[in-house]
């Protein structure tokens, strides 16, 4: 039999500056393909940008101290690529 404390030990494997990324990334997907694909920005996908924003602020203050060097280049270096694949995604539109 296996003890108690096998099933009360909290084991979280990802870190959070990793989930906080994947969900940057899948969130800028799916608002930059429906409201962001046509000729014009949609104001709604502003909107939820802003929202995400806040979402990051929240988040990394929360997990300040998550967040070393490496993280913070490896965050830096995400946003970087969302706003160069926003401008080359609105050059094919």
């Amino acid at each position: 039999m296996l003890p108690d404390e096998l099933y009360k030990r909290r084991h979280y494997g990802t870190p959070q500056s990793i989930l906080l990324i994947v969900s940057n990334f899948t969130v800028f997907a799916v608002m930059g393909s429906i409201f962001a694909s046509g000729k014009t920005v949609n104001w709604f996908f502003w909107v939820a940008m802003g929202l995400l924003a806040i979402y990051n602020f929240l988040n990394i203050r929360k997990d300040r101290e998550e967040y070393d060097r490496a993280r913070i280049i490896a965050y830096i270096v995400s946003l970087a690529l969302m706003v160069a694949m926003f401008f080359l995604f609105r050059a094919k539109a």
